[in-house]
């Protein structure tokens, strides 16, 4: 089956999220909507829709110059079965000690490895990102410079890739929280493919938002791989949640962010450690 996209940018999140809804009420209406900051530094929103049907060109056209919003530009787009696509492109990762893999890839899983079946689905992480390698990286490096997790936990966690590194690793549970609930969905699966069941409990949480992350607070770890907006955000609540002497490793920031970043959290008393760059994506370890 064809589907449709609707895609336009404009400055400001609330006119933006105004355009999302407004959008609602077209006819087709979409089958879904999209609103999302640019995260180039430019201050504009992105805001798009799914259509099954082709979309009011005209209605979209109403709706741009209402909302001062660019003109839409409506693409195309030939059925894919995206998971079994992505299956096929995507190669095993391999950062520090862990091996990330798909099912399809059982057979390449190399000896002495720490293995992480995760596999293409509907949450961020399967490893393949900059931003996810570099964070097990920062793991691995933390483990092997002596220091280990005792209370551990992974703040927008998508697959939750990284929380289950860390129980690879380590003794200790890790509680690992996402906004999204399809996100805990998809984390609560992996947890139990890789065998790590009563060692890895995802939960709904927006940020540390939840009673069994307040309840474990603080933290001598803390993973969060989001964007650079709700990471700045979340600094407050990190020097909450974050013991003396524990570690943030932080990711999701673009290289020109990272110097914006590392500021905000050193006025909250947490220092920077240690910076990677893969691609044009940086990975911060942050010592409190």
């Amino acid at each position: 089956m064809t589907t449709f996209t609707a895609l336009t940018t404009l400055p400001g999140k609330e006119p933006a999220e105004a355009l999302g809804d407004a959008m609602e009420r077209l006819n087709p209406e979409p089958t879904g909507i999209g609103v999302f900051e640019i995260e180039d530094g430019s201050g504009l929103w992105e805001v798009g829709g799914y259509f099954i049907e082709a979309p009011d060109q005209a209605g979209l056209a109403v709706l741009a110059a209402a909302f001062g919003a660019k003109p839409f530009v409506i693409s195309e787009l030939p059925e894919t079965d995206w998971v079994a696509k992505v299956k096929r492109e995507l190669a095993p990762v391999e950062a520090g000690r862990f091996f990330v893999y798909g099912s399809h890839d059982a057979d390449k899983v190399p000896d002495g490895c720490e293995p992480l079946l995760i596999e293409a689905a509907m949450a961020f992480g399967t490893g393949h990102h900059g931003t996810t390698q570099g964070c097990l990286r920062a793991l691995d490096r933390l483990d092997r410079d002596g220091f280990t997790g005792k209370n551990v936990a992974d703040i927008g966690c998508g697959t939750a890739v990284l929380a289950m590194g860390a129980a690879r690793i380590w003794p200790n549970p890790v509680l690992a929280g996402d906004i999204d609930p399809v996100a805990v969905d998809v984390a609560n699966a992996n947890v139990t493919v890789n065998g790590l069941d009563g060692r890895v409990k995802c939960v709904v949480a927006a940020g540390f938002d939840n009673p069994d992350l307040t309840a474990a607070a603080p933290f001598d770890l803390v993973f969060a791989n989001i964007l650079k907006a709700p990471l700045i955000d979340l600094a407050p609540d990190m020097a909450s949640n974050l013991q003396t002497g524990g570690y943030a490793i932080l990711s999701g920031i673009l290289n020109e962010q990272a110097d914006d970043v590392i500021e905000v959290y050193a006025r909250s008393g947490i220092n920077l450690v240690h910076r990677e760059e893969i691609g044009e994506w940086t990975t911060l370890t942050l010592g409190k």
